[in-house]
């Protein structure tokens, strides 16, 4: 973790020296040591000023998650255990904004497909027809 970059992606890879880390204490139960270990997480990365990111890549980042993204961690008593957290939801929220949905082609059924299906309706046809009561002039 100490030197190795964040990939986020196959073509985004963010710099660890490009994020800023501070520790505070975490607040709830813990004991004596979560009195004086400061064990929660923030972690920020400046999308505007990042050098690790393309031009579309920050457009984007930009456009979905504004210039700056905050992460705070602060579930586990370790500080260590906590950056991890951190660094892993920063991982998928970059990841869920880079994100591009391939658009929709629309598809045309086959012929075959085509032929079942109005078959498949001739005959729910014929079966509601044979439940009807004959009528008089039917005969």
């Amino acid at each position: 973790m100490p030197g190795e970059p964040l990939r986020v992606t196959r073509s985004c890879v963010i710099a660890l020296d490009e994020l800023e880390w501070s520790f505070s204490g975490s607040g709830g139960p813990g004991g004596q040591h979560a009195n004086t270990a400061n064990t929660r997480v923030e972690l920020v990365f400046d999308v505007a000023a990042s050098a690790s990111l393309g031009p579309r890549q920050r457009a984007r980042l930009l456009d979905r998650l504004g210039p700056r993204v905050r992460i705070v961690a602060s579930e586990r008593r370790s500080q260590l255990r906590n950056r991890e957290l951190a660094l892993e939801r920063l991982r998928h929220r970059l990841q869920d904004a880079l994100h591009v949905e391939p658009p929709r082609v629309p598809t045309k059924p086959s012929s075959s497909a085509t032929r079942a299906r109005v078959e498949q309706k001739r005959r729910q046809g014929e079966r509601k027809r044979a439940r009807r009561v004959p009528r008089a002039d039917e005969d």
